[in-house]
């Protein structure tokens, strides 16, 4: 994770995540790295959002703030496997969100590529964190459309509007 830090005051510091999204075509992927599962949920919030994840055998639970363009406040912190499991089946929004992310490198980024399962089987999409919103950065060939500011594509939003549920909206 790539988090950039803005000056809030003359003594305090905000992180910020500024990210861009893309959907992916599948058939021009290059052979993948050795995946992470991740499981993670959303507890029900107004303003922010609220994480718990399961990566592999470590957890985070992850604060995120409303979205200004590209960016937005987000603070993660480590927490025991067996808390993030326990928020997960009391306190978050089901189903919960599965899927497995690959790392890729490309250029002078690292791309989170993600291939959902569970109502979300056929939804593949592929991350890269920024410094700055206008940073540049090179496209792989498997990139397709943009999709950073569509909200239907955030993790959030797929508990309640699954990827199995758009062709019948």
């Amino acid at each position: 994770m790539q988090i950039s830090l803005e000056k809030k005051s003359k003594d305090s510091t905000v992180a910020k995540e500024i990210e861009r999204k893309f959907l992916v075509d599948t058939s021009k992927l290059p052979t993948l790295p050795k995946g992470h599962i991740m499981k993670q949920g959303y507890v029900p919030t107004q303003g922010i959002t609220v994480r718990a994840r399961i990566t592999d055998d470590q957890a985070f639970l992850t604060l995120k703030g409303r979205a200004t363009g590209l960016s937005r406040s987000e603070f993660e912190y480590p927490i025991p496997v067996e808390d993030a499991q326990q928020i997960l089946n009391e306190l978050c929004a089901h189903p919960l969100i599965e899927k497995n992310r690959y790392l890729i490198p490309h250029g002078d980024h690292t791309w989170e590529l993600d291939i959902f399962e569970g109502d979300n089987e056929g939804l593949v999409v592929a991350e890269i964190e920024l410094g700055s919103e206008d940073e540049e950065f090179e496209l792989p060939i498997w990139t397709t459309e943009e999709v950073s500011y569509d909200t239907k594509y955030r993790n959030a939003n797929l508990i309640e509007h699954p990827f199995c549920s758009w062709n019948k909206d």
